[in-house]
């Protein structure tokens, strides 16, 4: 028996349940979402499609291709997904650049980041996320002796993120590309790269993110609204100031699910990026704290599984996985309460979406998966 076999075998040997508390958690984010989707998007939906469950009914859809694909993935050997590090990031490159063919890509308030596959589309970055971090786990786990030297451990997945990157910078996409950078240089951190290399290339790439930032007109107009909202109420800092009131008039019990007025054609989108100022307005306080608690359960569970994986790419793919739930997280929540710019991120398992919920439920399903084997 070969030794891949054989560590095949006491994996299967030694497997446990998987953690229900992590379950437990994203069933009852998914739970609120689905909820919350329809409270929001009910009479936008009634006025651009004269059906008020359309969104609900296609939330409804991918929620329940997101369980399957969660509980398929739980089922499946993490150590299996080593195998798809590399035809992953290549079929993220392929698909980086298939939304650019005619009729393929689809354009939406400005940017190019959906597939339109008929029946759906499939936002292609949701999919990028998780690749390039089976990709890091895999890579840094094979090059656990060369980490510390920047060709043989570091040239290679940074590479690969700045391929990536310049891919996702195109359709333009600033928020995804921040979470993929600072994902790539914090997995490389714990794999145990050199401070000295990765301040070198932070500081290298610190400029670059500037002038990203400030040569275009929308991104400097989301600076500008963060830092006075007020000094354009009626465009820049309207999105912002709308959310602000949100949370504003929910105080701490809110005006009851169903009842708020800021989704009434106030918010913009009130179903994707501004669903947690929704959720504010009528649920309060009270209701926000409940999500922010299971937010924190959730990034909890994950390192924990981290500290716990029986090997280096469970533990490295883990911290990977928790850590882009908590980014696109705190972006989201940080950014519609007006503590740093908007970034335009879905919220994960409660923002409307079918490829952030499914790659989401995904992420989760492995975790669930590299629990059951902790050691």
């Amino acid at each position: 028996m070969g030794q891949a076999a054989k560590e095949m075998k006491r994996r299967t040997e030694n497997e446990k349940k998987p953690d229900l508390i992590l379950l437990l958690v994203t069933l009852l984010l998914v739970t609120v979402g689905t909820v919350m989707v329809y409270s929001s998007s009910s009479i936008l939906a009634m006025e651009r499609f004269r059906d008020g469950q359309f969104f609900l009914k296609k939330q409804l859809f991918f929620l329940c291709l997101g369980l399957g694909v969660m509980v398929l993935v739980t089922r499946i050997s993490y150590y299996k997904l080593r195998k798809l590090a590399w035809p992953g990031i290549i079929l993220s490159v392929f698909f980086l650049l298939l939304i650019w063919v005619p009729h393929l890509g689809i354009r939406a308030g400005g940017a190019v980041r959906w597939l339109n596959f008929g029946l759906f589309s499939f936002q292609v970055t949701e999919m990028v996320k998780v690749a390039l971090i089976i990709f890091l786990a895999h890579f840094l786990t094979e090059k656990v002796n060369h980490i510390r030297e920047f060709r043989e451990g570091m040239l290679v997945p940074l590479g690969i993120m700045v391929t990536l990157v310049g891919l996702i910078l195109l359709q333009p996409d600033f928020g995804t590309t921040f979470i993929i950078a600072l994902i790539t240089f914090l997995m490389i951190f714990l794999a145990g790269g050199r401070i000295v290399h990765l301040a070198g290339l932070a500081a290298l790439f610190l400029p670059v993110a500037l002038w990203l930032l400030l040569h275009k007109s929308y991104r400097l107009a989301r600076l500008t609204a963060f830092l006075d909202p007020w000094k354009d109420p009626r465009h820049s800092g309207f999105q912002i100031i709308q959310s602000l009131i949100s949370f504003g008039s929910g105080g701490t019990f809110g005006v009851g699910i169903g009842d708020g007025m800021q989704k009434l054609f106030y918010l913009p989108e009130p179903h994707t990026d501004f669903i947690l100022s929704v959720i504010a307005e009528e649920s309060g306080f009270i209701g926000v704290g409940l999500i922010l608690l299971l937010y924190i359960i959730l990034i909890v569970r994950g390192f924990r599984i981290s500290l716990k994986a029986p090997d280096r790419f469970g533990n490295l793919l883990a911290a990977g996985l928790t850590m882009m739930l908590a980014l696109e997280a705190f972006i989201n929540i940080a950014g519609v309460m007006g503590l740093i710019p908007l970034k335009g991120l879905a919220l994960p398992f409660l923002s409307y979406g079918g490829t952030s919920l499914m790659m989401s439920l995904a992420a989760v399903g492995i975790l669930l998966n590299i629990s059951s084997y902790e050691s």
